[in-house]
């Protein structure tokens, strides 16, 4: 079961420090938490992951329900031996792919909208390729078609067949631009849900987190936060559209986090640019999940102190510096810069393990700083 201790609370925002413990180890928080989505941080192995400072990933639940099955990896005895990871592990509800699959891949649209796209969703409206119900939510596969449904029981018994340490309750992760009687009636929905999966539980040694939504509404937001706590769940997620803008992000974590129970760890569901991660830290939250690290590598972007590189840019092939003179990762000290844009250019996939390495590694170094940090009431 899981344990949650804050050791320190800041004088100067609402960040903190904290243990988590769960069978499999224990996590210093606040922290970034890795996506492996298929049971892999893609292009490197378990050992690599670590390796990077990694402390806990998130799988995902749609996914390793199409393949290869949750039955093939409780098989397997789990997902922590099925993907050889020996230290803590969450798995998300599926909840976001009703997004992500429905209305996010009809408009076009993310979490945050980069730009206004004058479409509104309305009460009843409906994605192209699922229907939302309210026992759930029926998806066509993208792999061969067919239908596959997806409700709170199910999402309960497919997390807990694979057996991570950390759950999320199942939830509709509503879309950006809809109006207050879309999301009212999909919180309605969530809380419902919410209620089901806590019943539906039955593995004593996994922790279940509910999720807040409510969308860029405070009056929603706040309903959803005080609900959600009003449950035993043994924490919370953060879940949801946030806004135009960082700025809008920063006031409805705000919203949010004034409602939770200080003693339960908090988690905000996809959320973690480099320029965010301070930010969200401030406002109290404890981990985070986000796939900037890895996805930026793998499109030949690096991170270093001083900003970004494009390794894909010609330039870089007579540049004999490591990507970045200040990291300590086993990349920067054995490769250089114009190795791996050269790795790049030839499509080497090499390029692609030793990018996502270092900006795996840089992203965890640079949350571990923060640590540092507020322990020395510096944040």
């Amino acid at each position: 079961m899981l344990e949650f201790k804050v050791l320190k609370q800041s004088e100067k925002s609402k960040a903190r420090l904290g243990l988590l413990k769960t069978a499999n180890g224990i996590v210093e928080t606040p922290t970034l938490v890795p996506v492996a989505t298929q049971a892999v941080v893609k292009t490197l192995t378990s050992e690599e992951a670590a390796a990077a400072g990694s402390q806990m990933l998130i799988c995902n639940t749609f996914h390793l329900r199409l393949k290869p099955g949750e039955k093939f990896v409780k098989s397997a005895g789990g997902l922590h031996k099925f993907m050889n990871w020996p230290r803590p592990l969450m798995t998300d509800s599926g909840g976001f792919q009703v997004f992500s699959l429905g209305f996010g891949k009809d408009l076009g649209v993310g979490k945050i909208i980069k730009e206004k796209t004058g479409e509104i969703v309305r009460l009843g409206q409906q994605p192209k390729l699922l229907k939302i119900t309210d026992e759930g939510v029926h998806f066509t596969s993208f792999l061969d078609g067919s239908r596959l449904f997806l409700g709170p029981e199910e999402s309960m018994k497919i997390q807990q067949a694979l057996g991570a340490d950390i759950i999320f309750a199942f939830d509709e992760c509503p879309p950006p631009a809809a109006e207050h009687a879309y999301i009212k009636k999909s919180l309605e929905r969530t809380h419902r849900w919410a209620k089901v999966c806590l019943k539906a539980k039955r593995n004593k040694h996994q922790a279940l987190f509910g999720i807040v939504q409510g969308g860029r509404y405070k009056d929603l937001r706040q309903e959803s936060a005080r609900f959600i706590n009003s449950q035993p769940f043994d924490g919370f997620g953060i879940g949801g559209e946030f806004g135009e803008d960082k700025k809008s992000m920063m006031q409805m974590l705000g919203w949010v986090t004034e409602e939770l129970d200080p003693k339960k760890p908090r988690h905000l569901l996809g959320v973690g640019y480099l320029e965010d991660i301070p930010k969200i830290i401030k406002q109290g939250i404890d981990t985070f999940d986000c796939i900037v690290p890895t996805h930026y590598a793998r499109h030949g972007i690096a991170f270093i102190s001083s900003g970004t590189l494009d390794l894909l840019k010609s330039v870089f092939l007579k540049d004999k510096k490591p990507l970045d003179p200040k990291c300590s990762c086993a990349v920067c000290a054995n490769y250089s810069r114009s190795y791996i844009s050269h790795l790049f250019r030839a499509k080497e996939i090499t390029a692609l393990k030793l990018l996502t390495f270092h900006n795996l590694f840089f992203f965890n170094q640079y949350v571990s700083k923060i640590r540092e940090d507020i322990r020395n009431n510096k944040v």
